[in-house]
């Protein structure tokens, strides 16, 4: 008993230690943000911020507020068209069955592997000739491409572990196609949706390359491009630019925190058949 308590208190101090690493650059970013522009230099650093200041904080809110309200706007609505177009598609492919099904399944797996920057290529290309550069519906349609291939393989895996007889129950009740999703299928997916709009409000809050491509410039930028006008050939604003990567850390970490159950179960649901 003795040697599997001491066993257990080893691993814990090894999960410990290997945590306090991987959070290290958290604390680093949060020290940094609080430290004077003429401290920034000082060696060795200051482990902890002893002339603090709010400069960085007064920036974010002065000069940041904008863009991060696009990001908010564009992940909204990345997570809202994400969802309309997958669900839907994971359904067919999870219960309709569809010819070609497997070859699209393919296709999306394949899709995944596509690097951004050829799509944002591609994307300026067509995007020139519409007039959608520098506009949010543009940047929505483009980083949902990223959510729309993993949110389908989701919601299929999850699909499919649901109950044929409850289906076949509602068109014995009467029900079509779509009112027997609506009603049934998607409000039994709630966390296949819950793990789909999480992983698409991530991608699209942090992108860069999409962002960078087709709105660097215009009027509504996003807070990745607002963190990266903060940095000059001459003039590094270090702590300006912690503080708006802590503020804009906050609505990933706290949905992530909240989601975490539903996504566990989300990811898992499929993976394993009685």
């Amino acid at each position: 008993m003795n040697r599997r308590t001491s066993h257990a208190w080893w691993k814990t101090a090894i999960g410990l230690l290997l945590t306090s690493i991987m959070l290290f650059p958290v604390y680093w970013m949060l020290n940094v943000s609080f430290t004077p522009d003429q401290d920034m230099r000082k060696s060795p650093p200051d482990l902890f911020p002893a002339n603090g200041t709010l400069d960085g904080y007064r920036a974010v809110l002065d000069q940041q507020l904008p863009y991060l309200g696009t990001s908010l706007a564009v992940a909204l609505g990345t997570v809202v068209l994400t969802v309309a177009l997958s669900a839907p598609a994971g359904y067919a492919l999870a219960k309709l069955r569809p010819r070609g099904g497997g070859a699209l399944s393919f296709v999306l797996l394949t899709a995944q592997m596509i690097p951004g920057i050829i799509m944002a290529m591609g994307f300026y290309a067509i995007y020139l000739s519409l007039g959608l550069l520098q506009s949010v519906p543009g940047l929505i349609v483009a980083d949902s491409t990223l959510a729309v291939p993993f949110a389908v393989l989701i919601f299929t895996a999850f699909m499919s572990g649901i109950p044929g007889e409850l289906l076949q129950a509602a068109t014995v009740d009467g029900a079509g196609t779509w009112r027997t999703f609506r009603s049934i299928v998607l409000p039994m997916s709630r966390n296949a949706v819950v793990t789909v709009s999480l992983f698409a409000f991530l991608w699209s809050w942090s992108d860069f390359v999409f962002a960078s491509t087709l709105v660097n410039g215009g009027a509504h930028e996003p807070i990745t491009l607002g963190i990266y006008h903060y940095i000059g050939n001459n003039n590094q604003e270090w702590n300006a630019i912690m503080a708006t990567a802590v503020v804009a850390s906050l609505p990933a970490a706290v949905i992530l925190v909240l989601a975490q159950r539903y996504v566990s179960a989300g990811v898992t649901t499929g993976a394993v058949k009685d």
